[in-house]
Protein backbone atom coordinates (compact mmCIF):
# COMPACT_ATOMS: atom_id res chain seq x y z
CA UNK A 1 0.00 0.00 0.00
CA UNK A 2 1.21 3.51 -0.75
CA UNK A 3 2.63 4.85 2.42
CA UNK A 4 0.82 8.14 1.60
CA UNK A 5 -2.98 6.79 1.54
CA UNK A 6 -2.42 5.20 4.26
CA UNK A 7 -1.16 7.93 6.15
CA UNK A 8 -3.90 10.30 5.09
CA UNK A 9 -6.41 7.52 6.36
CA UNK A 10 -5.12 7.45 9.63
CA UNK A 11 -5.17 11.21 10.11
CA UNK A 12 -9.00 11.27 8.68
CA UNK A 13 -10.25 8.37 11.12
CA UNK A 14 -7.91 10.27 13.98
CA UNK A 15 -10.22 13.54 13.45
CA UNK A 16 -12.75 12.96 16.26
CA UNK A 17 -14.19 15.85 17.60
CA UNK A 18 -15.61 15.76 21.28
CA UNK A 19 -18.61 18.27 21.21
CA UNK A 20 -20.70 18.80 24.01
CA UNK A 21 -24.82 20.30 23.71
CA UNK A 22 -26.09 22.33 26.51
CA UNK A 23 -29.25 21.80 27.24
CA UNK A 24 -31.63 24.53 28.83
CA UNK A 25 -30.78 23.83 32.43
CA UNK A 26 -27.27 25.07 34.08
CA UNK A 27 -24.52 22.53 34.11
CA UNK A 28 -26.54 19.60 32.31
CA UNK A 29 -24.89 18.64 29.50
CA UNK A 30 -24.66 15.45 27.28
CA UNK A 31 -21.32 14.15 25.42
CA UNK A 32 -21.29 13.31 21.87
CA UNK A 33 -18.80 11.75 19.71
CA UNK A 34 -18.69 13.17 16.20
CA UNK A 35 -15.97 10.70 13.97
CA UNK A 36 -15.73 11.60 10.20
CA UNK A 37 -14.11 9.03 8.63
CA UNK A 38 -13.55 10.26 5.26
CA UNK A 39 -11.60 9.18 1.52
CA UNK A 40 -10.68 6.09 2.62
CA UNK A 41 -8.50 5.24 -0.28
CA UNK A 42 -8.29 1.08 -0.86
CA UNK A 43 -6.09 0.02 -3.84
CA UNK A 44 -7.16 -2.94 -6.26
CA UNK A 45 -11.06 -2.21 -5.19
CA UNK A 46 -13.49 -1.02 -7.68
CA UNK A 47 -14.27 1.58 -5.46
CA UNK A 48 -12.93 5.19 -5.43
CA UNK A 49 -13.62 5.53 -1.60
CA UNK A 50 -15.57 4.89 1.35
CA UNK A 51 -17.07 7.33 3.01
CA UNK A 52 -18.61 6.50 6.59
CA UNK A 53 -19.90 9.04 9.13
CA UNK A 54 -20.37 8.36 12.97
CA UNK A 55 -22.80 10.69 14.30
CA UNK A 56 -26.02 10.98 16.38
CA UNK A 57 -29.01 12.85 16.72
CA UNK A 58 -28.85 15.62 19.36
CA UNK A 59 -31.50 15.13 21.95
CA UNK A 60 -34.89 17.14 21.58
CA UNK A 61 -34.00 20.72 23.30
CA UNK A 62 -36.26 19.87 26.39
CA UNK A 63 -36.62 21.57 29.54
CA UNK A 64 -35.50 19.93 32.35
CA UNK A 65 -38.35 18.82 35.06
CA UNK A 66 -37.90 18.58 39.12
CA UNK A 67 -38.93 15.48 40.50
CA UNK A 68 -39.11 15.94 44.46
CA UNK A 69 -39.56 13.72 47.02
CA UNK A 70 -40.98 14.92 50.48
CA UNK A 71 -39.79 13.19 53.72
CA UNK A 72 -37.45 13.85 57.02
CA UNK A 73 -33.65 13.35 56.92
CA UNK A 74 -31.32 10.84 58.58
CA UNK A 75 -31.93 7.50 60.23
CA UNK A 76 -34.71 7.58 62.68
CA UNK A 77 -36.99 8.26 59.89
CA UNK A 78 -36.20 5.79 57.45
CA UNK A 79 -38.75 3.53 56.41
CA UNK A 80 -41.48 5.70 58.05
CA UNK A 81 -44.70 6.42 56.23
CA UNK A 82 -44.01 10.16 55.75
CA UNK A 83 -40.61 9.07 53.60
CA UNK A 84 -42.44 7.31 51.08
CA UNK A 85 -41.91 10.59 48.89
CA UNK A 86 -38.13 10.00 49.61
CA UNK A 87 -38.26 6.22 48.85
CA UNK A 88 -40.01 7.09 45.74
CA UNK A 89 -37.35 9.41 44.41
CA UNK A 90 -34.75 6.50 45.65
CA UNK A 91 -36.26 4.01 43.04
CA UNK A 92 -36.29 6.62 40.36
CA UNK A 93 -32.73 7.53 41.04
CA UNK A 94 -31.53 3.61 41.03
CA UNK A 95 -33.68 2.55 38.31
CA UNK A 96 -32.40 5.82 36.16
CA UNK A 97 -28.40 5.43 37.50
CA UNK A 98 -28.59 8.58 38.67
CA UNK A 99 -26.15 9.63 41.12
CA UNK A 100 -28.17 11.43 44.48
CA UNK A 101 -24.56 12.02 46.32
CA UNK A 102 -24.59 15.43 45.70
CA UNK A 103 -25.82 18.31 48.48
CA UNK A 104 -27.35 21.54 46.94
CA UNK A 105 -30.02 23.61 48.24
CA UNK A 106 -30.42 21.77 51.06
CA UNK A 107 -31.22 18.38 49.86
CA UNK A 108 -29.56 15.45 48.48
CA UNK A 109 -29.62 16.28 44.98
CA UNK A 110 -29.18 14.54 41.46
CA UNK A 111 -28.84 15.37 37.56
CA UNK A 112 -29.66 12.79 34.94
CA UNK A 113 -31.60 11.90 32.29
CA UNK A 114 -34.64 9.58 31.42
CA UNK A 115 -34.60 9.11 28.31
CA UNK A 116 -33.48 12.12 26.41
CA UNK A 117 -35.47 14.56 29.23
CA UNK A 118 -32.85 16.04 31.30
CA UNK A 119 -34.06 15.68 35.06
CA UNK A 120 -33.27 16.88 38.43
CA UNK A 121 -33.86 14.54 41.81
CA UNK A 122 -34.18 16.13 45.10
CA UNK A 123 -34.94 15.28 48.78
CA UNK A 124 -34.99 18.22 50.72
CA UNK A 125 -32.80 18.36 54.42
CA UNK A 126 -34.92 20.37 55.78
CA UNK A 127 -37.01 18.47 57.29
CA UNK A 128 -40.74 18.16 56.05
CA UNK A 129 -42.08 21.53 57.67
CA UNK A 130 -39.59 23.08 55.57
CA UNK A 131 -39.52 21.70 52.22
CA UNK A 132 -39.93 24.79 50.13
CA UNK A 133 -37.33 26.42 51.29
CA UNK A 134 -35.09 23.51 49.12
CA UNK A 135 -37.87 23.34 46.28
CA UNK A 136 -38.52 27.08 46.21
CA UNK A 137 -34.49 27.72 45.84
CA UNK A 138 -33.86 25.15 42.90
CA UNK A 139 -37.30 26.09 40.87
CA UNK A 140 -35.68 29.61 40.94
CA UNK A 141 -31.91 29.32 40.32
CA UNK A 142 -32.74 26.65 37.31
CA UNK A 143 -35.79 28.43 36.00
CA UNK A 144 -38.01 25.45 35.96
CA UNK A 145 -41.94 25.80 34.89
CA UNK A 146 -44.23 25.04 37.42
CA UNK A 147 -45.85 22.39 35.10
CA UNK A 148 -42.41 20.88 35.20
CA UNK A 149 -42.38 20.40 38.96
CA UNK A 150 -43.41 16.75 40.12
CA UNK A 151 -44.05 16.76 44.06
CA UNK A 152 -44.44 13.50 45.52
CA UNK A 153 -45.38 13.13 49.06
CA UNK A 154 -47.48 11.09 51.57
CA UNK A 155 -51.60 11.01 51.97
CA UNK A 156 -53.44 9.75 54.85
CA UNK A 157 -56.62 10.15 52.83
CA UNK A 158 -55.63 7.57 50.40
CA UNK A 159 -55.66 4.19 50.98
CA UNK A 160 -52.56 2.04 51.63
CA UNK A 161 -49.79 1.75 48.19
CA UNK A 162 -52.48 3.72 46.49
CA UNK A 163 -51.26 6.46 43.82
CA UNK A 164 -52.99 9.56 42.65
CA UNK A 165 -51.44 11.68 39.99
CA UNK A 166 -53.40 15.17 40.00
CA UNK A 167 -51.94 18.37 37.89
CA UNK A 168 -52.50 20.99 40.27
CA UNK A 169 -54.37 21.49 44.03
CA UNK A 170 -53.91 22.67 47.37
CA UNK A 171 -51.78 21.47 49.82
CA UNK A 172 -54.42 18.87 51.74
CA UNK A 173 -52.90 19.75 55.38
CA UNK A 174 -49.99 18.33 54.20
CA UNK A 175 -47.41 20.42 56.03
CA UNK A 176 -44.72 19.92 53.65
CA UNK A 177 -46.85 20.85 50.61
CA UNK A 178 -48.06 24.22 52.60
CA UNK A 179 -44.18 24.94 52.66
CA UNK A 180 -43.73 24.39 48.75
CA UNK A 181 -46.62 26.22 47.69
CA UNK A 182 -45.33 29.01 50.25
CA UNK A 183 -42.08 29.12 48.54
CA UNK A 184 -43.34 29.14 45.52
CA UNK A 185 -45.32 32.71 46.25
CA UNK A 186 -48.64 30.76 46.85
CA UNK A 187 -48.98 28.99 43.50
CA UNK A 188 -49.92 25.53 43.51
CA UNK A 189 -50.28 24.88 39.75
CA UNK A 190 -47.78 22.14 39.66
CA UNK A 191 -48.20 18.32 39.51
CA UNK A 192 -47.84 16.26 42.73
CA UNK A 193 -48.02 12.21 42.76
CA UNK A 194 -49.77 11.10 45.95
CA UNK A 195 -48.82 8.12 47.83
CA UNK A 196 -51.64 6.12 50.30
CA UNK A 197 -50.54 5.53 53.27
CA UNK A 198 -53.90 5.07 55.16
CA UNK A 199 -55.66 6.23 58.00
CA UNK A 200 -54.38 5.94 61.55
CA UNK A 201 -56.28 3.11 63.74
CA UNK A 202 -58.46 3.91 66.13
CA UNK A 203 -57.95 7.16 68.23
CA UNK A 204 -54.01 7.22 67.56
CA UNK A 205 -52.37 10.67 66.73
CA UNK A 206 -52.30 11.00 63.07
CA UNK A 207 -48.65 12.70 63.60
CA UNK A 208 -47.40 9.12 65.52
CA UNK A 209 -48.92 7.21 62.50
CA UNK A 210 -46.92 9.03 59.93
CA UNK A 211 -43.91 8.65 61.76
CA UNK A 212 -44.46 4.98 62.18
CA UNK A 213 -42.72 2.58 60.12
CA UNK A 214 -44.07 0.06 57.40
CA UNK A 215 -44.54 -3.21 58.54
CA UNK A 216 -43.04 -6.61 56.77
CA UNK A 217 -46.05 -7.34 54.34
CA UNK A 218 -46.60 -3.31 53.98
CA UNK A 219 -43.16 -2.66 52.90
CA UNK A 220 -43.46 -5.77 50.40
CA UNK A 221 -46.66 -4.21 49.29
CA UNK A 222 -45.57 -0.62 49.06
CA UNK A 223 -42.33 -1.70 46.31
CA UNK A 224 -44.94 -2.94 43.54
CA UNK A 225 -46.42 0.59 44.18
CA UNK A 226 -43.55 2.24 43.98
CA UNK A 227 -42.53 0.21 40.70
CA UNK A 228 -45.86 1.88 39.21
CA UNK A 229 -44.76 4.81 40.45
CA UNK A 230 -41.55 4.85 38.61
CA UNK A 231 -43.51 4.06 35.12
CA UNK A 232 -45.43 6.57 35.66
CA UNK A 233 -42.83 9.23 35.93
CA UNK A 234 -41.21 7.23 32.63
CA UNK A 235 -44.44 8.15 31.37
CA UNK A 236 -45.46 11.42 32.06
CA UNK A 237 -42.07 12.57 30.79
CA UNK A 238 -41.72 10.51 27.61
CA UNK A 239 -45.37 10.74 26.69
CA UNK A 240 -47.12 13.41 28.69
CA UNK A 241 -48.91 14.27 31.43
CA UNK A 242 -52.40 13.12 30.56
CA UNK A 243 -50.76 9.83 29.78
CA UNK A 244 -49.42 9.15 32.65
CA UNK A 245 -52.48 9.98 34.31
CA UNK A 246 -54.49 7.78 32.92
CA UNK A 247 -51.63 4.78 33.82
CA UNK A 248 -51.78 6.09 37.20
CA UNK A 249 -55.95 7.15 37.77
CA UNK A 250 -57.14 4.19 36.14
CA UNK A 251 -60.39 2.63 37.01
CA UNK A 252 -58.67 -0.29 38.01
CA UNK A 253 -55.62 1.51 39.98
CA UNK A 254 -58.57 3.65 41.90
CA UNK A 255 -61.33 0.80 42.32
CA UNK A 256 -60.60 1.00 46.46
CA UNK A 257 -60.29 4.50 46.84
CA UNK A 258 -64.07 5.61 46.91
Amino acid sequence: MNPSILWKGIMNVGACSMSRFQFPIRHFTKPLISCNMSLLSVPNSSASSISTTIDSTKPKQNEPWLIVGLGNPGKKFNGTRHNVGFEMVDAIAEAEGISMSSVSFKALFGKGYIGDVPVILAKPQTFMNLSGESVGAIVSYYKIPLKQVLVIFDDLDLPFAKLRLLPKGGHGGHNGMKSVINHLKGNSGFPRLRIGIGRPPGKMDPVAFVLRPFTKQEKEELNFTLQDGLEAVRIILLDGFDKGATFVNSAKKMEQTG
